[in-house]
């Protein structure tokens, strides 16, 4: 305030918050900020050295498996100070990457209208799912038509799945009902365990429920519907030493990472888990 000779803030007793001038001020600040971050990383190359805190971005169904990674990552780069940013909205994660709060992302294939990186590294089974003793588990691979008999428990308008879902019905040209929308895995997962209707969700977050039996895979002809999960940063931005670490870890081994977490005694869905993210060039999720 005194460098600028205005006031930024409005005390109202304990209270304070910005004026009109501490608003604009603001913007500057972030870029202030973010640039001097990327300064860090440029000469933390220069110097080879993998310190400090890496803040990796997520979707929050990449909450499934991301932390696991993470834990082996830290044990292997012990300099390295990891934090975790969870998000369920794409467009809050692209955000951060741009104003450079996070380092990397983990997402679905971004949208193309941004200036982004991405990086496939797995494939991203997604499936329906019901509970145990459903009279769809008693006809083997019963046609995609059957849905529309169906209540269908879905995640909310926005998020990745849902988006993967009504993209997948629309090249189906099927239009089932969606009696339940819900913005947290494990309510959907709940849902549909209580008998209120068919989710659709991710392998990743409800692998350990069909390992118990709680949930079943319905194995609809021509499912699961595999997507890709991608690394993604913003494509001008200099990634520090730990970054590339990670980037690498993830390219190199973020399929067998995935594949080990979620496999379960089933071939058509193992196989899925197993599909090459080369294979996996569907539309994005």
């Amino acid at each position: 305030e005194s460098q600028v000779e205005l006031p930024l803030f409005e005390r109202q007793g304990r209270q304070v918050q910005l004026t009109m001038a501490g608003e604009y001020f603001l913007v500057y600040a972030k870029r202030l900020l973010s640039t001097l971050k990327d300064a860090e990383n440029v000469m933390n190359r220069f110097k080879r050295v993998e310190t400090g805190v890496l803040t990796i971005g997520m979707i929050s169904t990449a909450g499934y498996f991301l932390p696991q990674i993470l834990a082996r990552f830290k044990d292997e780069h012990e300099g390295v100070e990891v934090r975790l940013d969870v998000t369920r909205d794409l467009t809050k994660l692209i955000d951060k990457l741009h104003n450079n709060e996070i380092d990397l992302a983990v997402m679905g294939r971004p949208p193309k209208e941004y200036a982004l990186r991405s990086e496939p590294f797995a494939g991203h089974p997604m499936v329906f799912v019901c509970p145990p003793g459903h009279q769809l588990l008693g006809v083997g691979h019963p046609p995609l038509e059957a849905l529309v008999h169906y209540p269908i428990v879905a995640r909310e308008l926005g998020s990745e799945v849902r988006h993967a879902l009504d993209a997948y019905l629309r090249e189906q040209r099927l239009a089932p009902r969606i009696a339940m929308e819900i913005p947290s895995n494990e309510t959907v997962k709940a849902s549909v365990m209580a008998g209120l209707g068919i989710g659709f969700m991710s392998l990743h977050a409800v692998a350990a429920e069909v390992r118990s039996g709680q949930l079943h895979v319905v194995e609809f002809e021509g499912t699961p519907i595999i997507r890709t999960w991608n690394l993604v940063h913003q494509a001008s931005k200099v990634l520090s030493p730990a970054a590339e670490a990670f980037r690498y870890m993830m390219l190199e081994h973020g399929e067998d990472l995935l594949a080990a977490q979620c496999k379960r005694p089933n071939p058509l869905t193992d196989g899925a888990v197993l599909t090459s993210t080369s294979a996996s060039t569907s539309a994005p999720a």
